[in-house]
């Protein structure tokens, strides 16, 4: 009885905290105007516009650059790398490092316990149905160790695996600590890169990554595909 009743409450606070956001955008101009204003900035693709932006908070930049990270996680799937790029230039590659690597590690508990209390249903609508199916083959082939697997690939969805996660029967410890090891050398990789682009090397290296990311996607889809398509045709 006391689990059902930890339960509803988890439920309760995460509904209200969700009602509370959709309302506010909703109905009250400010916060509205101000949501566009982030969607318009992460549309960009340019981590300039992302640097201004945050950085025209002055001494709240960080706390700024920490919710927006973990908006951009729930909000799946924005272009978190932007931000990571962002943080490096504005505070040097470490100190950006660390800020992109707590605040995405906050953003992935969000999504995990999202997931976990509200269902497949309410990670659906945040997400999209055929990105979950996607990692529920991750999953289905590597078990727990997907968490570890998908943090080192570049090209797979990081909040997607959070919220995936949150659907299985894998404990919050194992995912957490699976995430904090496998996002960590993406992150430090992408601040030093992100703290030294200037000019034309942002424009190709950033052009270089949503090249490689739109390959890997695609090779990643076609080995689900064939792989499906081999089990249905071996039922037959």
């Amino acid at each position: 009885m006391e689990k059902k009743q930890k339960r509803w409450l988890g439920k309760a606070v995460v509904l209200l905290c969700l009602l509370a956001a959709a309302a506010a955008y909703l109905f009250v101009p400010s916060v509205n105007e101000a949501f566009r204003q982030v969607a318009a900035m992460f549309a960009t693709g340019d981590f300039t516009v992302v640097r201004e932006f945050v950085a025209s908070y002055g001494s709240y930049a960080a706390a700024v650059s920490f919710g927006l990270m973990v908006l951009q996680s729930v909000a799946a799937p924005l272009p978190a790398f932007l931000l990571t790029f962002a943080n490096a230039s504005l505070f040097g590659w470490w100190q950006g490092a660390i800020l992109s690597w707590t605040s995405a590690m906050a953003g992935a508990v969000v999504c995990f316990y999202i997931a976990r209390i509200l269902g497949r249903d309410a990670a659906e609508k945040l997400t999209s149905k055929a990105g979950l199916e996607q990692i529920d083959g991750f999953f289905e082939k590597y078990g727990k160790n997907t968490i570890l697997i998908c943090r080192l690939l570049p090209f797979v969805s990081f909040d997607l695996v959070s919220y995936a996660a949150g659907l299985t029967s894998m404990s919050f410890w194992s995912f957490f600590v699976a995430t904090g090891i496998g996002q960590l050398p993406a992150t430090i990789v992408y601040s030093y890169v992100g703290g030294m682009l200037t000019g034309g090397a942002r424009l190709l290296v950033t052009g270089l990554m949503i090249l490689f990311a739109l390959s890997a996607l695609i090779a990643m889809l076609r080995k689900i595909y064939m792989e499906r398509h081999k089990k249905s045709t071996g039922r037959e």
